[in-house]
């Protein structure tokens, strides 16, 4: 039986779904019924709970071949990097007490990095704590998700702008397709593992200018590219939405990527196939 986190997302969805389609027997976590349903009428066993119960989380693991999960954000959290360590050693900890052997993480470039990379730090704490829980780790450092273009659609429509945290926006930086991560993650799972691993996966290279352009191509209109320098980055966020504390953290992840110390690490690389325009095509529609 393979354990599905994250089902209610694009990657843990992708998951669930590509191996449903391969005939393997699946369960998946929900904290809802009602989304559960959908998934019991593909065939899947549906788990009602939350990773953040962990005897809840260590009933549903046990006697499992492999589980897939990642680390989900609350936005409700007002202490993020708190809140994303207890729930990591709690995910952990039902990993060690369940035996699972084998676990599929969706990780991120820069993981490798204890500080200064925001919420990546939580993931830097999960892989740890999954490494010492003494299951075999398979830990997917995907690269920029390519539908986080969406996250300027209000500002393209409303504004014709796209922000631009970075420090330039002509460098080129590789993203990855949620569904060429889901696609990797089944290969892991169904593989197995004797060890633990990182997998860097990368894609295509964009420049926040190129993704200005292809954004604008798709809504038939010029998007100006309007950079927003780090002091103003928190603003900029909270008044687009989202919670001040997630917004202090983004933007010390941004000043990671600007400082140069974030780049791939892995015991080996993998190079996704999606092009960004497909995506966009479906985000704008």
């Amino acid at each position: 039986m393979y354990i599905i986190a994250g089902v209610s997302g694009h990657v843990g969805s992708v998951v669930a779904k590509q191996l449903l389609d391969k005939k393997q027997p699946v369960k998946v976590i929900v904290r809802d019924a009602q989304k559960g349903a959908p998934w019991s009428k593909l065939g899947a066993e549906v788990a009602v709970g939350s990773l953040g119960d962990q005897a809840f989380l260590t009933g549903a693991l046990r006697g499992a071949k492999a589980f897939f999960t990642l680390l989900p954000p609350d936005y409700s959290w007002t202490d993020v990097y708190a809140s994303q360590r207890k729930l990591a050693d709690t995910i952990a900890g039902a990993v060690k007490a369940s035996g699972v052997p084998h676990v599929v993480m969706l990780s991120s470039i820069g993981a490798d990095l204890a500080e200064g990379t925001g919420p990546i730090k939580g993931l830097h704490h999960l892989e740890n704590a999954l490494r010492a829980a003494g299951t075999n780790l398979t830990a997917i450092r995907a690269g920029s998700f390519q539908e986080n273009v969406g996250m300027a659609l209000g500002a393209a429509r409303n504004a014709g702008i796209y922000p631009n945290f970075l420090p330039s926006a002509d460098y080129p930086v590789p993203m990855i397709a949620t569904r060429d991560i889901g696609a990797l993650a089944v290969q892991s799972l169904l593989e197995g593992a004797k060890k633990s691993e990182t997998i860097d996966l990368q894609g295509p290279a964009y420049s926040v200018r190129q993704l200005a352009q292809k954004l604008g191509a798709a809504l038939g209109k010029t998007l100006n590219v309007v950079d927003v320098p780090p002091q103003g980055q928190v603003a900029a966020m909270t008044q687009a939405g989202v919670p001040k504390p997630f917004a202090e953290e983004f933007a010390e992840m941004y000043a990671g990527f600007a400082s140069g110390k974030v780049a791939p690490r892995g015991d080996r690389a993998v190079t996704g196939k999606t092009e960004i325009d497909e995506v966009i095509r479906a985000l704008v529609s």
